[in-house]
């Protein structure tokens, strides 16, 4: 039974990552990346990728299906030792993107995704936060769900490492890029442990949300 959610969520990766690639290296000239740093402003933004993420939520509760413990959508063993976990992977996280800093790159992986705006617009201050939400809260929830929860889960057979490390891998491919692979496989490996940890998605899910909402309100406060 298994095996076959296995390979349905394989798919499901594959396809993101293979469509996620495909929009980097069809759409990378300065007009298309100067536009999507300003879809941020946009409620069509919004609205597109909220359809996106309900899509993709449905597909994996449906890999899912009859098997919800597979999301691990249980209470941490203990909060405050979840809390403590959690600010390590922060930390570390951190580090690890100051030191891919300091690797002279064609591109810094912060901005290769091209979402972070480089300044803010007070006219468009709803559009910003309904993408903050969209950023900072959907979208985590939903990864969490696909990677830490339904992956990681279908993975463990073959071993505790294993699964934290492809889970981790896996995350960073299907986002569609080179260089903040540097960033985003050790992050999704933290968060793996993380939840590997704790027993549960839901620690991740926070640290994921506060990471890309300190991203998104660092790129136009500094």
């Amino acid at each position: 039974m298994n095996r076959g959610r296995l390979i349905a969520w394989t798919a499901l990766v594959g396809a993101i990552a293979a469509l996620n690639y495909g929009s980097r290296f069809s759409g990378s000239n300065a007009a298309t990346t100067h536009s999507a740093r300003d879809a941020v402003y946009s409620y069509s933004t919004f609205a597109g990728g909220l359809v996106v993420y309900l899509f993709w939520l449905a597909l994996v509760l449906a890999i899912a299906v009859d098997r919800w413990n597979l999301l691990a959508l249980h209470r941490p063993l203990s909060w405050p030792r979840a809390a403590g976990l959690a600010f390590g992977a922060i930390v570390i996280v951190f580090v690890v993107e100051g030191l891919v800093s300091l690797i002279p790159l064609p591109e810094s992986p912060g901005k290769e995704q091209g979402l972070t705006p480089t300044h803010w617009e007070p006219s468009h201050a709803g559009a910003f936060a309904a993408n903050l939400v969209l950023f900072a809260l959907v979208a985590p929830v939903v990864e969490e769900l696909t990677f830490r929860g339904v992956g990681q889960s279908l993975l463990r057979p073959l071993g505790r490492w294993q699964s934290i490390v492809l889970v981790g891998i896996a995350f960073g491919v299907a986002h569609g890029l080179l260089e903040a692979l540097l960033v985003l496989v050790p992050f999704g490996i933290a968060l793996a442990w993380l939840r590997d940890r704790t027993r549960s998605v839901f620690p991740g899910i926070v640290v994921h949300g506060l990471f890309n909402g300190i991203a998104l309100a660092a790129a136009v406060l500094t």
